[in-house]
């Protein structure tokens, strides 16, 4: 194995670490947070949206073994940045959990999908597989609507807490990839120089921005 080819797949263990990490710590995070549910037709359909995280945990972990890896150490380095996060956006109300399963993973989404698409087919393959909707969008903009339309303060409140999580979220995200080496060369080579990036940047602040519309809150 070439130097090269040692620096992608080490690239590529990352992403799938840190991917596997999230959806263990999103697995924990929903399952709590629907508690908060007003009804218990509410908590079942988080709860649901929770179990599926786990299914995506388990064929990234698998796959990290797959390619030679521990799986509890390709989690280790990212464990900090995803509990910080958490720990900084924990909701106080069930609206506040709904927006930030929709709004802050979304965002998550789209940065680690931009990464994906510089790695190979398999593994973008899996990445896109993990991280696709599975219905949260939609039960996330019916609940928040609902919310609205009975209490329409309630609209500007979780506009305020939508851009504290992209603020937290951005800063967690930049900190991964700082950190991990072969995570920044990955995503440099990819776009090619700093123009790259900010149009990376651009892109990501775009679905986010048509997300928080479609919700029915102000970016």
């Amino acid at each position: 194995m070439t130097a090269a080819d040692e620096t992608d797949l080490a690239a590529i263990i990352d992403l799938l670490g840190v991917l596997a990490y999230g959806e263990l710590s999103a697995f924990d995070r929903l399952a709590a947070d629907a508690r908060m549910a007003p009804t218990m037709a509410l908590r079942a359909a988080l709860s649901e949206v929770a179990a599926l995280e786990m299914g995506h945990y388990r064929k990234l972990v698998t796959r990290i073994a797959e390619l030679g890896a521990d799986p509890q150490q390709a989690m280790a380095p990212f464990v900090e940045a995803v509990e910080t996060f958490h720990r900084r956006t924990e909701p106080r109300t069930w609206g506040e959990a709904l927006v930030k399963a929709y709004v802050g993973d979304g965002l998550a989404a789209d940065f680690y999908l931009e990464i994906a698409q510089y790695v190979d087919p398999s593994t973008r393959q899996l990445v896109t597989e993990s991280l696709a909707d599975s219905g949260n969008a939609a039960f996330a903009i019916r609940e928040v609507g609902a919310l609205i339309s009975s209490d329409p303060t309630a609209a500007s409140r979780l506009s305020l807490w939508g851009r504290r999580l992209v603020g937290e979220a951005i800063t967690q995200a930049q900190r991964v990839a700082a950190e991990r080496d072969a995570l920044t060369m990955l995503i440099v080579g990819g776009v090619g120089d700093l123009t790259g990036i900010s149009q990376l940047t651009d892109r990501i602040t775009r679905k986010h921005t048509q997300r928080m519309t479609a919700i029915g809150l102000s970016n």
